[in-house]
């Protein structure tokens, strides 16, 4: 198996060469006869660090300032993607004067040479979608005050990218991967001279990805909510290109939009991020909004859950909880172990947070962001709700797919004139030691509190007997467990009353208190942040309760909620976005 899978990747990719080679041999575009209003955003702060000859791809720092970024030896896979994806484009045209406008040229016609002729990683199709996106929207900066020569070289690179892109689309994978690839394809089409015969079949293309990959509740397979809000952003900018040139988008197109606007909104915070779930961080600062806006769509999700979501939000507090079956498969290979995880932020302030992924700080962190201690949700000890299997390729790239995880994940949720309740449970520890985890999430209505409870218990003699082995196995010690509560590097956090409490201080000055009931044990212990962006996992902490279950049904009740004399609106002015290097 593991044989034939890499001769298929190896011919895969053998293919990908050979076809990217054979574009170059066809009739290039002599221009652009549209240009689509560049509606990706960049960073200024990045783009002024790329000036500099700071380059901070994927996770990764690299001083250079004398250099082309392509004389530059990747330091990862991700840092060799992001590069030849030309998203650092958006940083650079942020910035817009003449040394960033410099420094775009020299390194996009010195990608032309070392790479135009078909050779290098940038020759798959995703890559090629999003770089050709970027070339199209920022062409007025590439093209600037360069002459004849250079601009044909510029045309003629662009119009090999599209046929390789015309002819190997298909062959990337379902999902992010080919909405990429095919956007780009339409960008092409739309502005290239001699390219329009591209739009028709990208188009209803599109549209049958749109009604394969996106479901009726405005989810994507890997319920990763930073990847749909990457998939919206394609979507919205196809559409928005197609109308700008008098095309009208398939109604499949147009629908695929309408179901996601909805479930981006209740996958977002109180502060505007995304929750951090299935490999997925904050977002893009601004992307979110602009791609909504963009949308044209108002409309709230309904009641009920958003691609396997719940979100109960009252006040200034949001809470989202993961609250389906883990995603299976391909789709697995960066989802988290996170079944009843929750996050919490107040106001503009996250309190409580998963750690998210480390992918970009190595594979040890990638796996340790995986399992389910790095989330706040209830753990047995040495244990995750689901476990990592054998590995699949997913977009070009092999990680291990999650297996044996939940496959019954119960929820309800209700409302009455004081709370918004969530009650969920699932199976993932059942066949290890026949404990169910059930999880009830109460939301004042105000938003000051969320009083919680946690259950491990047997639902059925089939259970009771899986228990009483396992029991037996452990000499009578019964199984450890913890309810952890990760939070946000910015939350001060200490111990009080004796270890009967966690006072949280946030930013904006607001305080929240952690509280339980029962005998279990309350202790604040290191925890970290996984911040994509950053060249290190930040340093936090985690409130952590601590007990055995001993019996057939055990259960820990806890509360958060502001201080007494914390106000019901705080005024935060002393928001400052913290600094990406």
């Amino acid at each position: 198996m593991t044989l034939s899978k890499n001769l298929s990747a190896r011919h895969l990719k053998l293919m990908h060469r050979l076809h990217a080679r054979l574009s170059g041999f066809s009739r290039p575009a002599t221009g652009i006869v549209s240009q689509p209003e560049p509606r990706s955003i960049g960073s200024f702060a990045k783009g002024r660090q790329l000036c500099a000859g700071n380059i901070l791809l994927a996770g990764h720092l690299v001083e250079a300032p004398d250099q082309s970024l392509w004389a530059i030896a990747p330091p990862s896979l991700t840092f060799e993607d992001a590069a030849h994806g030309f998203a650092w484009l958006d940083d650079l045209a942020a910035v817009g004067d003449q040394l960033a406008r410099r420094k775009a040229q020299e390194w996009t016609f010195d990608w032309i040479d070392r790479y135009g002729r078909g050779a290098g990683a940038g020759w798959v199709p995703d890559l090629a979608g999003r770089r050709i996106i970027r070339w199209i929207h920022h062409a007025m900066l590439l093209l600037r005050a360069q002459d004849a020569a250079a601009s044909e070289r510029f045309y003629r690179s662009l119009a090999h990218q599209t046929l390789f892109l015309s002819r190997r689309w298909n062959k990337t994978s379902p999902g992010l991967p080919r909405f990429e690839a095919l956007t780009g394809l339409i960008y092409a089409g739309l502005s290239l001279s001699g390219m329009n015969h591209l739009v028709a079949p990208a188009t209803s293309a599109l549209a049958k990805e749109c009604r394969l990959q996106i479901d009726e509740t405005g989810g994507i397979l890997t319920r990763n909510p930073e990847e749909l809000l990457e998939v919206f952003t394609l979507l919205t900018w196809a559409a928005s290109a197609l109308k700008d040139e008098g095309w009208t988008p398939a109604k499949t197109h147009i629908a695929a939009i309408d179901r996601i606007a909805p479930t981006l909104r209740t996958l977002r915070h109180s502060d505007g991020g995304l929750a951090r779930f299935h490999g997925g961080g904050r977002g893009i600062d601004g992307r979110l909004d602009h791609a909504l806006a963009q949308s044209g769509n108002r409309s709230m999700q309904a009641n009920g859950l958003a691609m396997g979501f719940a979100r109960l939000s009252a006040g200034r507090t949001s809470v989202i909880v993961d609250a389906s079956v883990p995603p299976t498969g391909r789709a697995s290979v960066n989802a988290h172990a996170s079944t009843l995880a929750f996050e919490l932020t107040s106001g503009r302030r996250p309190l409580i947070v998963n750690c998210g992924s480390g992918v970009s700080f190595g594979d040890e962190w990638r796996k340790a962001g995986r399992a389910t201690p790095s989330h706040s949700v209830l753990h047995f000890e040495g244990l995750s709700s689901s476990k990592l299997g054998r590995k699949l390729s997913y977009a070009g790239v092999e990680r291990e797919g999650l297996i044996e995880g939940p496959s019954d994940v119960p929820v309800e949720m209700t409302h009455n004139a004081e709370s918004y309740i969530f009650e969920g449970a699932h199976d993932g520890y059942v066949s290890t030691n026949g404990l169910s985890h059930v999880r009830r999430l109460e939301v004042s209505i105000d938003g000051r509190s969320v009083v919680g409870e946690d259950t491990l218990i047997a639902v059925n003699p089939k259970a009771e007997r899986v228990f009483d082995k396992a029991l037996d196995a452990s000499e009578l010690k019964g199984f450890p467990f913890f309810v952890k509560f990760h939070l946000h590097p910015e939350v001060e956090a200490d111990l009080d009353l004796g270890g009967k409490a966690v006072s949280m201080m946030l930013k904006s000055g607001e305080i929240w208190v952690l509280r339980f009931e029962g005998s279990a044990e309350l202790t604040l212990e290191p925890s970290v942040y996984l911040e994509t962006g950053r060249l290190k996992p930040r340093a936090t902490k985690q409130a952590v309760l601590s007990w055995r279950a001993m019996e057939y049904a055990s259960r820990i009740r806890w509360s958060l909620s502001k201080a007494h004399d914390t106000d019901i609106a705080v005024r935060d002015v002393n928001w400052i976005e913290a600094d990406e290097m």
